[in-house]
């Protein structure tokens, strides 16, 4: 299931309307520039995960809703199978693979994330490294491939098959693929603990 870039921004649209939001308010929600929001809600701008769960958290609705216009709907457990779920594909390539997007009241957002190789990614320099900045904090399971992990734009570390990495996900992070091949992790995104539980 792969969701239709022009319906997600159109829900995006629609529900800040329905909620009075301004375009303002929704650029301070998901730390960009009122231009850079506008190119994403009108889907000029590639649209990131983090820019969809920032959304999500403003409109107080899952991130799903956006992704599908469903809400989720299962309770008691979710089985996906594997190379099934709900596929956002985001910035230069990444692909994320929601692993139980049909599943309500979600304590994270559990996703097989795809890292595409180029070797010009993997030979920039820790600061030229894109920082993502989401609330709560991000379990990392390293599957296959070789990974460099940057964070708060002090920290590198190289991870490989079977390196797990625990973070605060509110922190700048940003992930490149070493060592030839595309890297597959297991990302589990936890919500903060104060937050409500949608």
């Amino acid at each position: 299931m792969e969701p239709n870039i022009k319906e997600i921004v159109s829900r995006v649209r629609a529900l800040r309307e329905d909620l009075g939001l301004t375009m303002q308010e929704m650029a301070e929600a998901t730390g960009r520039s009122v231009a850079e929001y506008a190119a994403q809600e009108s889907g000029e701008q590639d649209l990131s995960f983090t820019f969809l769960y920032r959304c999500a958290e403003k409109f107080g609705v899952d991130v799903v809703d956006i992704l599908t216009g469903e809400s989720p709907h299962l309770t008691g457990y979710s089985l996906v199978r594997k190379g099934e779920g709900l596929s956002v594909k985001r910035y230069e390539g990444f692909e994320y693979l929601h692993k139980a997007p049909s599943f309500r009241n979600k304590l994270c957002e559990p996703f097989v994330v795809t890292i595409p190789y180029s070797d010009e990614e993997a030979g920039l320099p820790m600061e030229d490294i894109h920082l993502s900045f989401h609330e709560g904090q991000e379990l990392d399971y390293i599957i296959s491939g070789r990974l460099r992990f940057v964070y708060d734009g002090k920290h590198v570390e190289e991870l490989a098959a079977g390196d797990v990495i625990l973070y605060d996900s509110g922190r700048g992070h940003g992930m490149v693929a070493i060592g030839g091949e595309p890297c597959v992790l297991l990302a589990s995104v936890m919500k903060p603990q104060d937050e409500k539980i949608l």
